[in-house]
């Protein structure tokens, strides 16, 4: 049992490595400031790995992500980031409340919290 346990959790790291290859890959061939979401669904009910990439970072677009999960119902319960020139979070959320929250819920939450976040860094580079 803990080996078949142990092949599929590393056959859904396989599959999140591959999804963040294909990810970095993406946003090199585009280069723009569009932001790359992708939500994947984990074994446990109510779990999601969420990758978030953006070749440009702003003040606070941690936090404004952070938030979204927030608003969902999700702790994070594990998470990479970094923000230095460019963007990037791996997050693991786990759902407190019983709301259907889904992948896509989810994936939105987040694309409209980076475009927030984008938006009011742009209103501030103007003034």
């Amino acid at each position: 049992m803990d080996a078949s346990a142990y092949i599929k959790e590393l056959k859904q790291k396989v599959v999140r490595l591959n999804q963040e290859i294909a990810c970095a890959q993406d946003a090199l061939r585009h280069k723009s400031s569009y932001p790359t979401v992708t939500v994947e669904t984990l074994g446990v009910q109510g779990s999601f790995l969420v990758n978030v990439f953006s070749d440009k970072s702003c003040p606070g677009l941690l936090v404004s992500v952070l938030e979204a999960f927030d608003e969902l119902g999700l702790s994070v319960l594990q998470a990479t980031a970094s923000c230095a020139d460019s963007f990037r979070l791996e997050a693991v959320g786990g759902e407190n409340v019983a709301d259907n929250v889904d992948e896509h819920v989810v994936k939105q939450a987040v694309l409209q919290a980076v475009r927030n976040c984008s938006e009011s860094g742009s209103e501030q580079d103007e003034e």
